[in-house]
């Protein structure tokens, strides 16, 4: 597992006017909750975060972060907003865990397989991945940074449903937490034939329907009078 380490600052002023400010400066306001303690409003280095997020399991591992030189906590991502056309990112929250208590985090799905399988070496299938993530609940220690599915055995009409998962040990997915497991059995995988219009027969002619022979004749009708 990746091991990640954040060093942030602590700040005391807060609202909009205060993040635009610190956004200028290149840091990225963010707020640490969770746990017994209140929340703490802080910064990270922009440059830094930019750096981390390149890396897919950071959004799904235990991070170690450390505030303004003080003891080391566990924490995970729990929400990271971006500009929505500028390559920066405005906000983060951090949720604070620990080794007794279970936590709830989307991991990315890794699919294995699917252009050396039946179904994506023939022309007429397109496989169609339905999920990139799902939603787990584990304790810390099991938390894992993907899910692998493997669909090397992919054949035209596979479907792979949240059911066919196969998760890692203390690993449980929420969907199957609320009851009536079938209903919450979502497709994950599919596949489907793709469409081809059927060539015309060079020479053949072309076929009116009954009423389109009523409806020209009585135009001719028509036209006469």
């Amino acid at each position: 597992m990746s091991i990640f380490k954040v060093e942030a600052k602590l700040r005391e002023d807060v609202g909009k006017g205060a993040s635009r400010r610190l956004r200028h400066e290149g840091l990225v306001p963010v707020v640490l909750y969770g746990g017994e303690k209140q929340p703490t409003t802080l910064t990270l280095n922009h440059n830094k975060v930019l750096r981390l997020i390149e890396d897919e399991a950071f959004f799904s591992s235990i991070i170690e972060f450390v505030a303004d030189g003080g003891k080391t906590q566990k924490v995970v991502v729990k929400d990271m907003q971006r500009h929505p056309s500028k390559h920066v990112i405005m906000h983060m929250d951090f949720m604070r865990v620990d080794d007794k208590h279970e936590i709830t985090m989307s991991v990315p799905l890794h699919f294995l397989g699917g252009e050396s399988s039946p179904a994506g070496k023939s022309s007429r299938v397109m496989i169609d991945y339905q999920m990139n993530e799902v939603e787990i609940t584990c304790f810390p220690k099991d938390l894992p940074e993907f899910i692998e599915v493997d669909v090397a055995e992919f054949s035209a009409g596979d479907n792979l449903h949240l059911s066919d998962l196969t998760m890692p040990k203390g690993v449980t997915l929420t969907a199957f937490t609320h009851g009536d497991d079938e209903a919450h059995d979502a497709v994950v995988v599919t596949t489907s034939a793709i469409g081809q219009a059927p060539a015309e027969t060079e020479g053949e002619e072309e076929t009116v329907a009954p009423n389109e022979v009523v409806a020209t004749e009585q135009s001719k009708d028509d036209s006469a009078e």
